[in-house]
């Protein structure tokens, strides 16, 4: 982060700046749906800006899919196999990469029918949430949110990351969900999201967002 200069801006400039840019997105393949992730540990609150650019899209007569990783967790049998407080299997094992490229991002292909299924999983009954699938027509965009996303080489189109710094990150983190600091750390040295990513939001104070686009 040293050297990145951001510019203060408010939530509902951002929005509609984003929104604005992916009017404009051409998505890359060949494809008919631009993709976008909102990436970012839940004390970021990525899927807040995600709704954001989601209305304002709306008010540009754009259709768009907001879609959290949330809903494609694992099984908690699986999650937990190793203990509700394994470091190791929250970075690698939560959610259910597979799904997400099956249903989420495969009809979104060259060819594909834009049938994408919400969510699967609901993390709170541990059932399947039999959620019926959304057609998203050819130039409606996905937004997807959720934490550790930049780090499975899912296909988007636009990447935005939402950034803590590490003492922000414990603050706004309860701490019931600290252990899962570790990974956040890991994520940031392997994979570099503040540096990768297309657009970086600091979000260390919620009321006064900074970025770089």
């Amino acid at each position: 982060m040293g050297g990145v200069r951001l510019e203060p801006i408010t939530w509902d400039r951002l929005g509609d700046l984003l929104a604005d840019r992916l009017l404009d997105l051409k998505p890359g393949d060949g494809g008919a749906w631009p993709r976008v992730a909102f990436d970012g540990a839940p004390a970021a609150r990525p899927g807040e800006l995600a709704e954001r650019v989601h209305e304002a899209l709306r008010l540009r007569g754009r259709p768009s899919l907001v879609v959290s990783t949330q809903g494609f967790l694992r099984p908690a049998s699986l999650r937990l196999e190793h203990g509700r407080r394994d470091v190791d299997t929250y970075y690698d094992g939560w959610f259910d990469t597979g799904a997400l490229w099956r249903e989420v991002f495969g009809p979104l292909e060259p060819g594909g029918d834009g049938r994408v299924l919400p969510d699967l999983w609901d993390p709170v009954t541990d059932r399947a949430t039999r959620s019926p699938y959304v057609r998203l027509p050819p130039g409606g965009v996905l937004l997807l949110h959720g934490p550790l996303l930049l780090r499975h080489w899912f296909p988007f189109d636009l990447t935005v990351h939402l950034l803590l710094s590490p003492g922000a990150l414990r603050r706004r983190t309860p701490e019931a969900d600290h252990w899962t600091l570790p990974a956040f750390e890991r994520y940031a040295e392997e994979t570099d999201p503040a540096g990768t990513a297309d657009v970086l939001v600091r979000t260390d104070d919620p009321r006064h967002p900074a970025w770089r686009g």
